[in-house]
């Protein structure tokens, strides 16, 4: 059975995310816009093979999606846009203790939305909206074409990438259940779970209520990070944190431990192109929009300005521990890596180079789902 009570525990079973292939990209016309996505696609395998052949090196057994189709067609849901391809698991998924926990809608079904089936239905159509994609894919050309094009009243279900990997867990014995809980939220440090907070100003009582009541075995404490708590800081070991800000619980929360800061790192660095981004709205991946100039504004100022920049001047809390002496980091900070030999603690670097442009780091793109070691309590005196 898979477990995991302490993220430093040694590494043994890991997810690790997938990007859609170059070819994915064919129905582009324009071919500078393909060109970027072709290119992104590539390297962006090219990373997750370092890290996978770095994680194999150790052990470690990667398990990954698989696609049965590379047809943008059958990524197709909400407006026309297309899926977003499984790059991060961990934003679906947490292996507390024996128990994994999954965000069904997200992780274990992809569903394609359509609307106005009635309207568009003629003569040539079935009678009833196709049930799911086998029947979806007998219908003529044009009627699929048309279904695609003006979204009609149908749900279409198809087989998630992550199938296999559920399925993996499942033969395990492991307990799986629809809780959305993710680990990017979460630190698991022994007895004691710390989430972080999705925003600023929630009601931090109410959100320790709400854990505390799922998570009767264990002490749950609430860290305001206003975002996934795996972009703010990261506990490297039992003593040490790395962190972007100056959080105030931390005296609280992790008592004695040294916590190295980094401001002005990471996301802060990189607010042109989160504003870029935010302009953009997502267009990116609209079948259609391949002449739009603001999209091809988006993409080009991307690869040519901050792929460079944020390879060599942002470090990444978003890391992923291996085990108490090993880490995964997007690249060298002097300040960070003096503390690791204070710790005894080796970096190996492996660049996520679109990190930024796919939303996620190294600890976003994978997701632990086994370490050996049995639980620990790191802060007897709470008892």
């Amino acid at each position: 059975m898979y477990s995991v009570y302490q993220h430093w525990d040694p590494l043994k079973v890991c997810m690790v995310g997938q990007s859609y292939p170059p070819e994915f990209y064919n129905f582009i016309t324009n071919t500078r816009v393909r060109a970027v996505m072709e290119r992104i696609a590539q390297e962006t395998e090219e990373d997750y093979q370092k890290l996978i052949k770095l994680l194999q090196s150790f052990g470690v057994e990667v398990l990954r999606p698989s696609f049965k189709s590379i047809d943008y067609r059958d990524y197709v849901y909400k407006h026309n846009t297309i899926q977003r391809p499984p790059m991060t698991p961990r934003d679906y998924s947490a292996m507390i203790g024996s128990t994994f926990y999954v965000d069904d809608d997200n992780f274990s079904r992809e569903y394609i939305e359509r609307n106005k089936w009635q309207e568009w239905r003629g003569s040539d159509w079935p009678l009833d909206p196709p049930s799911d994609k086998n029947e979806f894919d007998k219908l003529p050309e044009f009627i699929k074409d048309e279904i695609l094009k003006y979204k009609p009243d149908i749900n279409i279900v198809i087989e998630s990438p992550w199938t296999t990997v559920i399925e993996k867990i499942k033969s395990t014995n492991n307990v799986i259940l629809n809780k959305g809980i993710n680990s990017a939220t979460v630190s698991r440090i022994g007895n004691d779970l710390y989430f972080g907070t999705e925003s600023y100003g929630l009601d931090l009582i109410k959100l320790k209520n709400k854990y505390s009541s799922m998570f009767l075995d264990y002490r749950c404490h609430i860290v305001d990070t206003g975002g996934h708590s795996d972009g703010t800081y990261c506990p490297v070991k039992p003593g040490l944190i790395v962190s972007l800000n100056d959080v105030p619980t931390y005296a609280e929360t992790y008592p004695e431990w040294e916590v190295v800061y980094l401001p002005g790192q990471s996301w802060t660095q990189v607010k042109d192109f989160l504003k870029l981004k935010e302009k953009n709205a997502g267009k990116w991946w609209v079948p259609g929009e391949e002449l739009n100039n603001e999209f091809t504004e988006f993409v080009e100022s991307w690869l040519t300005h901050w792929v460079g920049y944020v390879e060599e001047t942002v470090f990444d809390v978003n890391m992923l521990v291996i085990d108490e002496h090993n880490v995964i980091c997007n690249n060298y900070n002097k300040k960070v890596f003096d503390a690791f030999e204070r710790h005894r603690v080796t970096p190996h670097v492996v660049n996520f180079r679109h990190r930024y442009f796919w939303d996620g780091g190294l600890h976003c793109i994978t997701s632990d789902v086994h370490r050996e070691g049995t639980i620990k309590d790191y802060f007897p005196e709470r008892r």
